[in-house]
């Protein structure tokens, strides 16, 4: 894409991790992953890692706590981790950067934070706590629905404990706050001395010897004129090159390189600018769209535009395992391999400095071929072979490691990860990856690009009168991942239909019996599914599924049940620096589905 000119690039990570990487950098150059191993304090705001589900995550927490770390536990609903926590904080969903800002209240009042730390490696520091002298407690308990001992004792503890963590969380990530409260949270662990240090949270940097993916992108290929081009980037600009440009030179400075394409989220185009130009061609049409491993149409925000925005262009391209919603509006399906079918390097998507790979264990059947392939057929038929060198996507992977003095298949063999060694503070030598070289508490990114340096509550919209709970979508179900799987018989058996929870009071104000049909709707649309009444849901909150559609039904029962139209992108509902959508917390209401049928499309 860079090559041939396109600075439209688009992803799910928009919504997840992607964009909270390209925020932590404003705040401190790079996104710090957790030292599990060493931590005294985990905090998980919403994020519920499972056996099955961010395993590694899984296991880390609890060998943690097996050996005596604490856990703080943020979410609406009493999850398993919440089961497990020392301390659980039932907040109001959607109030992540109101939360923090009560933490902080705490820190600053009681004299919680590292001085030292604060004092030589921050800037900011005190405009910070002029505006976070604006949440005192009673204000920020009657936001979240926490009351002020327990918010200030779970504050305490994060601070008091040594090292803590707070680990990623894609709850945080899909907030119309979100920008806040993923530097709230940065700054959290800034202040209490928590950044680069053994048992807080590593910034890991590039891995010496091993080619990342960032270099392979040829981000100085685009023309500054197509930079400037990436929709979205005028108006909500933080994940754009817009919003990178800052931080080239202090990228270079620290890291060795002008770019940092951590979780491939840092260059991205917003997906609703993108959505609304191939719909109607505003500010400029776009008509053609690759879709690789996603299923678009039920994957973000404002269904229905999407809907407009595929039907209205000229070429659309499926890369995927099976006849999606999406694939059926393709012009052309592509078959792809899945990951057991390819030899693979990961990095933690260029988020961090350990490198492991994986091994092909069977060939993909058919037609199927990898996405290297597809993506160099395509560049040689546009004439740039030269810029890809590589064969095949197994000599890609030998260049990558050829720095290790081996091919892929040796390393393999003998490296399940490979780093050359973590160092902590590495600050003291380089300072931070940030115009500053410091932590910027108010950040001079932000202050540039014309928003307010510091992090801020914005208070959400009236809800209309006749929509009294909040909806909480994306929630994911144990037998699929994503909106993928739904055609297996073993998995569906698990879960056959898509559920719609909430609390006993609120089922029996609405006339819903458990286990009947219900219909949950918002201003941006409506969905059908069957009630689960459950005591462990927090009264006026609403939980549905991600991705529903049923494979034998096609494209007409996504317009039953797929979660994705129920969710507005207008600009009371995004994220004024990033532009993604509010997906915790949609005012909504529900029926029983004899009194609201679904529409249909």
């Amino acid at each position: 894409m860079n090559l041939v000119g396109s600075p439209n690039w688009i992803s799910g990570v928009a919504l997840c991790a992607g964009n909270t990487a390209a925020v932590n950098r404003t705040v401190y150059g790079w996104f710090p992953y957790p030292d599990f191993t060493r931590t005294e304090c985990i905090v998980l705001f919403g994020h519920n890692p499972k056996p099955h589900s961010w395993t590694p995550e899984y296991n880390a927490i609890r060998r943690a706590q097996e050996r005596g770390a604490r856990l703080i536990v943020l979410d609406p609903r009493r999850s398993e981790n919440a089961e497990l926590a020392d301390i659980w904080l039932p907040l109001r969903v959607g109030t992540d950067a109101a939360m923090c800002f009560g933490w902080l209240k705490v820190i600053m009042d009681e004299g919680l934070w590292d001085r030292d730390f604060v004092k030589r490696w921050t800037a900011g520091f005190d405009e910070l706590r002029a505006r976070v002298n604006e949440f005192p407690l009673d204000r920020v308990a009657e936001i979240t629905g926490v009351p002020a001992d327990r918010i200030a004792e779970a504050a305490r503890l994060y601070a008091r404990s040594g090292p803590a963590v707070i680990p990623w969380s894609p709850i945080t990530d899909q907030q119309r706050n979100s920008t806040s409260a993923i530097r709230l949270q940065a700054i959290l662990r800034a202040v209490c001395g928590n950044l680069d240090a053994p048992g807080g949270e590593v910034l890991h940097g590039f891995h010496p010897r091993i080619v990342p993916e960032t270099d392979l992108e040829m981000h100085d290929a685009l023309p500054e004129a197509q930079k400037a081009k990436q929709l979205g980037s005028d108006t909500h600009p933080v994940f754009t090159y817009r919003g990178a440009a800052p931080l080239e030179e202090p990228t270079l400075r620290v890291w060795g390189r002008r770019y940092a394409n951590l979780v491939s989220g840092c260059y991205m185009a917003t997906p609703s600018a993108v959505f609304r130009a191939m719909a109607d061609g505003e500010p400029y049409p776009v008509k053609a769209f690759f879709a690789l491993g996603n299923n678009t149409l039920l994957s973000f925000a404002n269904m229905q535009l999407i809907h407009r925005a595929l039907l209205n262009q000229d070429l659309l391209v499926t890369f995927e395992h099976m006849k999606t919603p999406t694939a059926a509006l393709a012009d052309y399906i592509l078959p792809g391999d899945a990951w057991t079918e390819r030899k693979a390097l990961a990095d933690g998507f260029g988020w961090t400095a350990i490198c492991r790979t994986s091994q092909q264990a069977v060939s993909p059947p058919g037609e199927a071929r990898s996405v290297y392939d597809f993506w160099r057929g395509l560049a040689v038929r546009l004439g740039l072979r030269s810029h890809f060198p590589w064969e095949t996507a197994d000599a890609l992977l030998d260049h990558r490691v050829e720095g290790l003095g081996m091919g892929f298949d040796s390393f393999a063999a003998n490296h399940a990860a490979h780093t050359d060694g973590l160092k902590f503070r590495k600050y003291e030598e380089t300072g931070f990856a940030t115009p500053s070289g410091k932590v910027e508490l108010s950040s001079s990114v932000l202050a540039g690009l014309g928003f307010d340096p510091l992090p801020y509550w914005r208070e959400e919209p009236p809800a209309p009168p006749d929509m009294p709970l909040r909806l909480f979508t994306g929630l994911r179900e144990d037998a699929f991942f994503q909106t993928g799987h739904r055609h297996i018989p073993a998995l569906r058996a698990r879960s056959p239909e898509p559920l719609l929870f909430l609390h006993p009071e609120d089922a029996m104000e609405a006339g819903i019996a458990d286990g009947e049909p219900a219909v949950a709707e918002t201003a941006q649309g409506k969905v059908r599914m069957k009630a689960a009444v459950r005591d462990d849901m927090q009264k006026g909150l609403v939980r549905i599924p991600h991705g529903w559609w049923l494979p034998e039904a096609g494209l007409e029962s996504a317009w039953e049940m797929a979660d994705a139209q129920l969710c507005p992108d207008d600009e009371d509902f995004l994220d004024r620096e990033q532009g993604i959508p509010h997906f915790k917390g949609i005012p909504c209401r529900v029926a029983p589905a004899a009194q609201g049928a679904t529409h249909s499309h």
